[in-house]
């Protein structure tokens, strides 16, 4: 067996780059969270309440596929949106969810084009890889604290609003 040790100047420059992360922290972290660009969003129900929340955007591919993913930092103002569903584009679609790495129970909110909630799927199994469908084709998806909708009686046909969207808001 051969032991090589590394390079001497490679380990000095190792050893004065600062650490990225701190023990614990994961893409997702709280920390990434907070430098995030935050969506001041609305979800008017059908008695005419009001519910607010501060969406993180998942705007790109990498963004979307990690989703939640390790966060264990979520309150109860606090939402991710998918938006555009898909990243890439193209009009809305079917979307399909899971909660691998998710160690937080989310409501997942599928959104249609002109705002109104199509479906949620309510307290999500953490961790599980069991696909959950929109049921119908989407523009946007919202997740959420599971049980938030319930306790706050937001339902299927509620309109959920951000600064322009649906089109013309």
């Amino acid at each position: 067996m051969t032991f090589r040790f590394p390079n001497l100047a490679l380990l000095l420059a190792a050893a004065t780059i600062p650490a990225a992360c701190t023990a614990g922290e994961t893409a997702g972290s709280a920390a990434e969270a907070a430098t995030a660009e935050m969506i001041a969003l609305r979800i008017e129900a059908a008695d005419g309440t009001t519910h607010r929340f501060d969406a993180e955007p998942a705007r790109t591919r990498e963004e979307q596929d990690r989703g939640l993913m390790y966060r264990t930092d979520l309150g109860p103002q606090s939402a991710m949106l998918f938006h555009p569903y898909p990243a890439e584009g193209g009009g809305p679609r079917e979307a399909s969810f899971w909660m691998k790495n998710t160690p937080t129970s989310l409501d997942i909110i599928f959104i249609r084009a002109d705002g109104t909630i199509a479906r949620i799927a309510e307290n999500t199994i953490p961790f599980s890889e069991a696909p959950v469908a929109s049921g119908e084709p989407v523009a946007a998806v919202l997740e959420i604290v599971g049980g938030r909708a319930a306790e706050l009686g937001i339902a299927a046909g509620d309109r959920v609003r951000w600064q322009g969207f649906p089109a013309g808001s």
